[in-house]
């Protein structure tokens, strides 16, 4: 039966762009939209070359992400579902950025299969829109919302970025009360990073948050989002009760997943592979990988803890251990008691799990556990 079959995801990368935000170091193109048939028919091609591997997969979650995937006519991701053998109640994501799409367009990925959205909003206020380069301002994204409800889309999710270029904490919390009152089911709040190979590296903008206020603003976040019926299940994630995000949760947990596309990474068989980051290359041979690496024990562990620690609940100690046939509280006692004393995480017989104050400093605690593993 079908439903006996391993459940898997698949992430599809779409690299097109009108623009190029100023804080992006996602690989994407702007002015390549000539390329947008070849690069179709080179990913029908990667799929289809991968069908050995995907016979007895079926997949239970499918991401399309860029990039600006909503630039792309629905006709060409109506052909690449179709190569998927997807199950009924998948979720299908789609990201989409405000001022490129309309009603239309957003029935149309309706019809196709789409069921769930992730929409850029990344703040409401148009000035800071402007630096960023971004090329919606707050009202589109209003509209964008509004129109994908009334196209029959339940499952929305807008990604949120804090510590913007002269964002203060009362800006910060109107973002969130606006996003809030569209009454949508999943926020996504990230902290601004200066990435090498933005606009933003190489020309630093001025008024940037400092860390103390940009840590003011992420625990408003929690506090805001809870109060309003948010449940914080990882470190950067909110949802309404039942719509965490569940192709996100796949990596987070581990799972394997398999990606297509340019710059398109893929976990299968232990073994995590990169694709082309050039687009041209990409297209003229799909198939070639740019890099693979099978991990050894150690470095599936690493990961495993790494992953397992941004999900609020933690880590499940019986659950680790079955899947990776280590005590995790035995073998990391040291650490782990470290970290208790120091106030970031809390563990009991069931579990291991940051701390709010945890998750501040979640890059130490990693390390830590990375440091010790490697003994």
């Amino acid at each position: 039966m079908a439903s006996e079959r391993p459940l898997n995801s698949i992430y599809i990368h779409i690299p097109f762009c009108k623009n190029k935000c100023y804080y992006c170091n996602f690989v994407s193109y702007t002015n390549k939209q000539h390329l947008i048939q070849d690069y179709f028919r080179a990913l029908e091609q990667e799929i289809s070359i991968s069908q050995r591997d995907l016979t007895d997969k079926i997949f239970s979650t499918v991401y399309i992400g860029g990039g600006t995937p909503s630039l792309i006519d629905g006709f060409f991701y109506e052909k690449i579902l179709s190569l998927l053998n997807i199950k009924d109640s998948a979720e299908t994501t789609i990201e989409v950025n405000p001022g490129t799409v309309s009603r239309e367009y957003l029935n149309t990925l309706k019809s196709i299969g789409f069921n769930r959205l992730s929409i850029g909003v990344q703040c409401f206020d148009n000035e800071i829109l402007k630096v960023l380069n971004r090329p919606h301002t707050a009202g589109d994204a209003i509209k964008t919302v509004q129109d994908a409800k009334n196209a029959g889309f339940d499952n929305i999710s807008v990604d949120l970025i804090y510590g913007l270029p002269g964002q203060t904490l009362h800006g910060w919390k109107d973002t969130l009360y606006q996003a809030i009152n569209l009454d949508i089911k999943h926020i996504s709040a990230y902290g601004l990073k200066i990435e090498e190979d933005t606009e933003f590296f190489r020309n630093l903008p001025k008024n940037l948050p400092d860390d103390e206020l940009a840590a003011e603003m992420y625990l408003n976040s929690i506090e805001i989002l809870k109060i309003n019926g948010f449940e914080h299940y990882e470190i950067s994630n909110f949802a309404r009760p039942g719509f965490e995000s569940r192709h996100n949760l796949a990596y987070w947990k581990n799972k394997e997943y398999f990606g297509f596309g340019v710059a398109a990474h893929g976990y299968v068989n232990r073994v995590r592979y990169e694709n082309s980051i050039d687009l041209q290359s990409y297209i003229n041979n799909p198939i070639e990988k740019e890099s693979k690496k099978e991990l050894n024990p150690r470095e599936i562990i690493e990961e495993a803890i790494f992953m397992g620690l941004r999900l609020r609940k933690g880590i499940e100690f019986s659950e680790f251990e079955k899947n990776y046939s280590v005590n995790l509280r035995e073998k990391y006692r040291e650490v782990i008691e470290k970290h208790v004393n120091r106030g970031l995480v809390n563990f009991d017989d069931r579990q291991l799990r940051l701390t709010e104050k945890g998750i501040l400093l979640s890059n130490d605690v990693f390390a830590d556990f990375l440091d010790y593993t490697a003994r």
